[in-house]
């Protein structure tokens, strides 16, 4: 069982990337898991509490991450989910976490650790 769970949303060839208030890092939107709650419970309310208005079609699990990041030494434990339709405007719901919400490219920005694990498993440099 995972410990969180986090959302990688594509649209045109941008993603779905938060920027958390605490330290100004962005990431793939998601959260902690509640204890008897299943990850895409989990991923399903964290979306909709930080982002209320979107609207998400068929969600399914790409891959749980259980490893420890080569570059931070931290461990993961993460359900990553992929959603192939996202709409509807990045309201942010909860303003005491993230601060931001955009679509873009997941290069050249600056992602939590577990973020930019995973977008280099999915998005490879060409």
């Amino acid at each position: 069982m995972a410990r969180s769970s986090k959302l990688i949303a594509v649209k045109r060839g941008t993603v779905l990337l938060v920027r958390r208030k605490s330290d100004r890092l962005w990431m793939f939107p998601g959260g902690r898991k509640r204890p008897r709650e299943t990850e895409k419970d989990c991923l399903r309310r964290e979306i909709k509490e930080e982002l209320p208005k979107l609207k998400l079609g068929r969600v399914r699990l790409w891959k749980e991450v259980k490893s420890k990041n080569r570059r931070s030494g931290r461990k993961m434990s993460d359900a990553i989910f992929v959603a192939r339709k996202a709409s509807g405007p990045l309201t942010i719901g909860d303003k005491n976490e993230i601060d931001r919400a955009i679509w873009r490219k997941p290069r050249g920005i600056r992602l939590t650790p577990t973020s930019r694990y995973v977008r280099d498993k999915l998005f490879p440099k060409k």
